[in-house]
This record gives C-alpha cells, sequence and structure tokens, in this order.
C-alpha cells in the first residue's frame, strides 16, 4: 500500500472534494505566526461525521497522517502537516442541528464560527459566550481549548462544551457527554477530547452551553501612567467581585499599534478595556464602584459607553490589535507568547517581560486577558533576519520559564501545536508521558495530528 494508492480511495470516496492543487496545499499550509509553509499531499472536505470516518479509516489502512482543520487562525503550528498527510477542513460541516433554547443549549458541526452560530442565535436572545478575538470555528476553538476576551465572566471552551461526537483514529464515531448539567458517569472523554488538538480524535459535532444576551451592556477604556497601576486595578476589581464581563490590558506600544491602524486616539500609555454585563441598575452601580476603584490607582480618561456603535469600535480595535501591531512594521512575522500567571504575579511577570522585550532590541507590543492572568508579546521579526527569530525565541523561552517559576502556565489559550512542545516536560513533567501513554492507547498508528502536544512514535 502507497500513497497514491491512498490519495486514489480518497479520491473515490469524495470525488472534486479531495484536493491536491498547489492553491489549496499552500493555504493550508501556512500559519498565523512565524512558522514556515508546510505542505500536506492532500485537502479533503467532508460533508458528513460518516465521509470523516471512512477518511480517517482509509488514511489508517494506509498510514498517512490526518489533521484537522476548522479556519487556520491557530499561531503555534497545530495544524500545520509538519509529516505531510490529509488535512481535513471543515468547512462544509458548518451547520446547526438542534437548538434547545429552554435547555440553554445548541448542537453545531465543527466548521461553523462564532461569529456566524451568534448571528443565528440573535433571535432568541440567547449567545455562545466565548470570545477568542479571531473569528475561529467552533471546532478549532474547542480542539485548542481556546478562550480570550470574555473568561473572566463566562470561562473557556472547557466550560462550555457539554458534549461531543468524535471520530476515532480507528474510525468508530464515538459520543461524550449530554444534554444534562452535570453527569458522574464514568470518564470524562469530553473534557479529554477538549485542548487535545486533533491528536486523539476529529471532532464532528458539538453541543455548546449558551447564555442570555444581558439587558444591558457597558464598556469603558482608561488609560494609566504604568502597567503596576493598571494591573492593580483588576486585582482589587476581582477582589471586589464585580462581575466583569471583560477586562482587557494594551500596553503603550500596542496603543500607538491600534491608533495607526484603527484611527484610535488612545493616550500613548498603558490601558485597560473593560466591560459589563445586567440591568440597566446594575450596570450604573458596577461603573461608580469600577471608576472608584480606577480613581485609587490614578486611572485616567474612564469613559463609560452603552451605545452599541461606541463598544463595536472599542472591541473592534481591541481585536484587530495583532493585526495592527504586525501592520506597524509591514512584512514582518510574529512569535506570539501566551503566558498565564496566578494574578497576584501579574504585574511583576509583565513589568518583567517587558524590561526583556526594551532590552533585547526587537519590537514587542504587550496585550492581554488580563481578568484571568493571561498576556500576550507580540515578537515582530523580519523574516529575512534568522538572527531575529533567534533572539525572540531567546525572549520568549525566558519569558516561559519565569511563568512557569511563578506557578503559571507555558500557554494560557493558544495551545501546544509543536511550537510549545519543549516545553510540556517542564510544565507537566510525568504527568506528560501519561499523555504520551493516551495518545499510544486510543492511537497507536500515530496518524492523528502526530507531532504535536505529545511525543509518541518518532
Amino acid at each position: 500500500m502507497t500513497k497514491p494508492d491512498a490519495l486514489h480511495e480518497l479520491s473515490t470516496l469524495l470525488g472534486q472534494r479531495l484536493s491536491t492543487s498547489k492553491f489549496e496545499l499552500e493555504a493550508h499550509g501556512r500559519s498565523e505566526s512565524y512558522f514556515p509553509t508546510t505542505l500536506a499531499d492532500a485537502v479533503a472536505f467532508p460533508d458528513s461525521t460518516e465521509e470523516v470516518s471512512e477518511i480517517v479509516k482509509i488514511c489508517g489502512r494506509h498510514g498517512l497522517p490526518v489533521i484537522g482543520w476548522g479556519a487556520g487562525t491557530s499561531l503555534e503550528g497545530h495544524a500545520l502537516a509538519k509529516q505531510g498527510g490529509v488535512i481535513v477542513d471543515f468547512r462544509n460541516m458548518n451547520q446547526i442541528y438542534d437548538l434547545h433554547a429552554e435547555d440553554m443549549s445548541v448542537t453545531v458541526q465543527p466548521g461553523i464560527t462564532r461569529e456566524a452560530l451568534n448571528e443565528e442565535l440573535r433571535a432568541t436572545g440567547l449567545f455562545f459566550p466565548v470570545d477568542p478575538g479571531a473569528n475561529a470555528t467552533i471546532g478549532g476553538m474547542a480542539s485548542t481549548r481556546a478562550s480570550g476576551t470574555t473568561t473572566v465572566r463566562y470561562g473557556t471552551m472547557r466550560d462550555n462544551v457539554m458534549a461531543l461526537e468524535v471520530v476515532m483514529p480507528d474510525g468508530r464515531i464515538v459520543r461524550t457527554g449530554s444534554h444534562a448539567k452535570k453527569s458522574a458517569a464514568g470518564f470524562d472523554l469530553t473534557a479529554l477530547m477538549i485542548g487535545a488538538e486533533g491528536t486523539l480524535g476529529l471532532i464532528t459535532e458539538l453541543t455548546l452551553k449558551l447564555q442570555g444576551q444581558p439587558e444591558a451592556v457597558g464598556a469603558a477604556v482608561c488609560a494609566f501612567d504604568n502597567i503596576s497601576d493598571a494591573v492593580a486595578t483588576v486585582i482589587e476589581t476581582i477582589q471586589f467581585g464585580l462581575p466583569m464581563a471583560r477586562i482587557e490590558f494594551i500596553d503603550a506600544a500596542t496603543a500607538a499599534a491600534v491608533n495607526a491602524y484603527s484611527g484610535s486616539d488612545l493616550p500613548l500609555t498603558p490601558h485597560l478595556l473593560v466591560e459589563f454585563h445586567g440591568s440597566e441598575a446594575a450596570l450604573a452601580e458596577q461603573a461608580e464602584v469600577f471608576g472608584g476603584i480606577l480613581a485609587e490607582h490614578g486611572g485616567k480618561g474612564f469613559d463609560w459607553a452603552t451605545a452599541p456603535e461606541d463598544r463595536k469600535a472599542l472591541w473592534h480595535a481591541r481585536h484587530h490589535a495583532y493585526w495592527a501591531i504586525l501592520n506597524s512594521r509591514p512584512g514582518c512575522r510574529a512569535v506570539v507568547t501566551d503566558l498565564c500567571v496566578p494574578i497576584s504575579r501579574l504585574a511583576e511577570a509583565v513589568e518583567a517581560t517587558r524590561a526583556d522585550i526594551d532590552q533585547s532590541g526587537l519590537q514587542g507590543p504587550i496585550l492581554g486577558h488580563v481578568g484571568d492572568g493571561n498576556f500576550h508579546a507580540i515578537l515582530m521579526i523580519d523574516p529575512e533576519k534568522p538572527e531575529e527569530l533567534d533572539r525572540a525565541k531567546e525572549l520568549s523561552d525566558r519569558m516561559v520559564k519565569r511563568a512557569l517559576f511563578m506557578g503559571g502556565t507555558v500557554t494560557g489559550e493558544h495551545g501546544v501545536g509543536y511550537g510549545k512542545l519543549a516545553y510540556m516536560p517542564m510544565e507537566h513533567g510525568e504527568g506528560w508521558d501519561v499523555m504520551a501513554q493516551i495518545k499510544a492507547a486510543l492511537d497507536p498508528l500515530n496518524i492523528m495530528n502526530p507531532g504535536k502536544v505529545v511525543r509518541f512514535g518518532e
């Protein structure tokens, strides 16, 4: 059995929905980050779970790797075909199957994006709250255990997925979880698959928790003279128990990039961007309390906005900050760090990171979801200058080890891919070997996204 045999079988199954064109291979071989283009042998576009199962069975018989693909917005090389194989693009599997408004849940296919899902839910008075910024697919978000700007109130994908349908490495179709709010029935296979990055199976259906759209939403932006005052405000706000929906940090360099890209006029200092959800009366009370905390820590320009267009402009600027930063150095690529530390160590971690970047000579704006201790440094590099990539990796290495020393993690939300693979034993110790044992038990042929998350069969 050879690779041509496998591709012939796949072509018989899928017809024109199996592509080996240069255009598709290159489109599915690129990352949003600094990783080089890596070409698969083919790209498959299944229409159903049954087709995904057949694709996996064929690839298993021929020892061909299988890699899931959503919107391609990942930053650690998760969906790149490092060892060749077939990329399974879920763009055609983008339907809403089952909406249970009374139970506040919905079942969807993995290829639907979060924005498309919420557009469909708008008339129901419900919404799906996880917001990583990019318009990622729900399947990709589950596979990387994504979170984002609303995590401080609504949690990560781990907290918002109730059940899954998964095609296992041998082609079996397995259902995990249920529509019930809780269960004590056996191993939590749903949790095992969320964050596995397609190394244990391909997610083909998800049942999600929904939230009621808030009666009122208020947002604000405020400036600070320094990073420590901004982070102190975050800590006190959390300790006070204010029910924030979002609380985001950007530093002065990010503010400058956002101004140039989005036409904002933010002062060139650190900022917090916050949002509260609730009733009109609750929002007024929360704004007053938060304003008082700001004043104690030197916050300036507290501008409370409840008009939808004002809030949309604010979060549009934040959600496009990554592209704004890249645009500030045309032609650059980015090494994106993704650290998460205990809130009590956040100011120390951010200030030490800022000092490291300033000493390196690289440009590296900082931003993040500080309500849960997660921040990112966007280290910009010229792809034609390998020494800049080396410097950026050295910087990232120091940041990662500092986060681990502080009791944090090497990745708060972006996942491991192969960009963070080397740090897994540092964070997990013997636990990383247990992950490899699980991988070996479920995927002994190592066909499911090999070379990611764990080391097995190499």
